[in-house]
């Protein structure tokens, strides 16, 4: 039985190799493991094995964890919904939110972001496939949707993120990343100083996302093993 930390090795040998085909160099590719639903014990094994960056959905569960590994300088990623009623908490404790694709909520995020935390780095969630059931934005709303954004004050907006639909075949994974590039580099707001961030593959596509301009991945399986069943709001 493989341990977290070999886990780890084996991703990011596979990233690199997926760097390697496409021309790119590893330290290109950000890799964020998704750890909701694990445990701290866990995410300790993860964080003592080098990684940094840990994405979480639920924010209850997060903040455990947060307080069981406060001794660790590790990056929070915010990667689930996100409900107006848990903004403040959210912003006074992640450094990352991927998932903004409502003005309402970014203005609470940037309003509750404590001053001595600095910019709360975000993401812009795009609905790639307009699939009904996901969030995001609508490709062709983002120049729109960016314009106010880049206002807020104690945000700094870094890019796009996507969930694509789940494709077994590399090619057809490989359709949705490349409209995202697209968009990502099309679709750059003048404003936005700080765009160089591109969210998007899990652990069946990371391959192809990364081949395709992924400059962040979030790997939760491939890391971890199957979730446990969630217990905390």
């Amino acid at each position: 039985m493989h341990s977290i930390s070999n886990h780890i090795a084996e991703v990011d040998a596979r990233v690199s190799r997926a760097a390697a085909r496409c021309g790119r160099d590893r330290g290109s590719v950000r890799l964020v493991a998704v750890s909701k639903a694990q445990t701290g014990t866990a995410v300790r094994e993860a964080a003592n094995a080098g990684l940094v960056d840990f994405g979480e959905n639920y924010l209850a569960e997060a903040l455990a964890k947060m307080a069981e590994l406060r001794e660790y300088p590790l990056c929070w990623h915010f990667i689930g919904a996100i409900q107006s009623n848990k903004t403040r908490d959210i912003a006074r404790h992640f450094q990352w939110v991927q998932t903004v694709d409502r003005l309402k909520v970014a203005e609470r995020l940037s309003a509750q972001r404590p001053d001595a935390a600095g910019p709360l780095d975000v993401l812009i969630q795009v609905n790639i496939d307009a699939e009904p059931q996901k969030a995001g934005i609508d490709p062709t709303a983002l120049a729109e949707f960016a314009a106010p954004l880049l206002k807020l004050p104690r945000l700094r907006v870094r890019g796009l993120m996507a969930i694509p639909r789940p494709e077994r075949e590399p090619e057809r994974q490989r359709l949705a990343f490349r409209r995202m590039r697209a968009l990502f580099e099309s679709g750059k707001p003048a404003a936005a100083a700080d765009w160089d961030t591109l969210s998007m593959g899990m652990t069946q596509d990371f391959e192809s996302a990364i081949e395709e301009g992924a400059t962040m991945i979030r790997i939760g399986t491939a890391l971890f093993g199957a979730r446990e069943p969630r217990t905390h709001g």
